[in-house]
Parts: C-alpha cells; sequence; structure tokens
C-alpha cells in the first residue's frame, strides 16, 4: 500500500509541474505574440509615414514649381538594413523637415492635398505612439517573466531572451550613450 501511495504522490508532482510548464509556457507565448502584434503596427505606421512623405515631396515640388527634392536620401532608407528604431527616428527628422518646409512657404497650408498628407500624418503618428506604447507594455511583461522564477527556467528551454524596448535602450549593457538623443 505505501508503494501506491508513494506513485500517486510522484503521479500528482509530474502532473503539477506539467500544468505549471504549460501555464508558464502560455503566458511567455501570449507576450511573444502580443510583440509581434505591436512589431507589425509599427512596421505598418511606419511604411505609411514613408509613403506620406515621398507623396508630400512630389506635392511640394509641384507647388512650388522646381525640381528641387526636399527629402535628400529618404528614397534610400527603403534599401538600407535598419531597425523599426532606426527608420522611425530618420523618418522623424524628414518630419521636422517637412514642418519647417510648411513654415517656410505658407501658401502650402492653403493646398488641399498638402494639408490631407499632414492630417494623414498625424494619423499615423497617434498610431505609431499607441504601437509604441502597445509594444513597451508587452516587452516589459516578457522581460519580467524571464526574469523570475519559474518562467526563466521555460524560457530558456525555448531559447526565450530578454527584448529591448522600442526606444532601442538597454538596461542590461554598460553603454549608457544609448540614453542620449
Amino acid at each position: 500500500m505505501p508503494l501506491l501511495y508513494s506513485f500517486l504522490f510522484i503521479i500528482i508532482i509530474i502532473c503539477s509541474l506539467g500544468i505549471l510548464y504549460v501555464y508558464q509556457f502560455n503566458k511567455l507565448m501570449h507576450s511573444k505574440t502580443k510583440i509581434d502584434q505591436a512589431e507589425y503596427l509599427i512596421d505598418e505606421a511606419l511604411r505609411n509615414r514613408y509613403d506620406i512623405l515621398l507623396r508630400a515631396d512630389k506635392l511640394i515640388q509641384n507647388e512650388l514649381n522646381n525640381d528641387k527634392t526636399y527629402f535628400k536620401g529618404l528614397e534610400k532608407i527603403k534599401k538600407e538594413d535598419i531597425s523599426n528604431f532606426d527608420l522611425d527616428r530618420k523618418l522623424t527628422e524628414y518630419l521636422s523637415l517637412l514642418e519647417q518646409i510648411k513654415i517656410d512657404n505658407p501658401t502650402l497650408g492653403d493646398v488641399k492635398g498638402f494639408k490631407d498628407l499632414l492630417n494623414e500624418n498625424k494619423k499615423e503618428g497617434e498610431k505609431l505612439q499607441a504601437a509604441k506604447s502597445y509594444y513597451n507594455k508587452y516587452t516589459s511583461e516578457l522581460n519580467d517573466l524571464i526574469r523570475t522564477f519559474p518562467s526563466n527556467v521555460v524560457a530558456k528551454m525555448h531559447g526565450i531572451s530578454i527584448k529591448p524596448f522600442f526606444d532601442g535602450k538597454n538596461l542590461e549593457d554598460t553603454i549608457i550613450d544609448d540614453f542620449k538623443l
């Protein structure tokens, strides 16, 4: 009889560990899936912003009646192998230039197509900010799971590692220059 109780006890322990493993694995996968969804939303918003800038360049050329390219290097960005964070920074520089062009040429503000592009850009900016927040929230959740027991054991078993936040700053490294703008 004691052998039977020992056997049942071992089976209960194994089943409990199995359930704990599945629960922790599902939590990790849930966070990873949410991060993947956020990355998709960020990719989409950045592509839309890129397209808006290309259309704005053509519209500005037509309205100001010149062949000058205002956003030099914009088309080259598409061919570069850069992270979404770096792409976001570069597009933000071009968007600042767009705002400066708008200020320098007040007649552009009256052009319907230009207004539409600015409104579209504003909407994409809001989507991008929401997607960044979403990404960082679930990245934080995943990183917390990876750092705590017992989910850290499951994460190591599946090769899941800590992800950086969207801003590209790594709190784990010794580089302090990545906090500068």
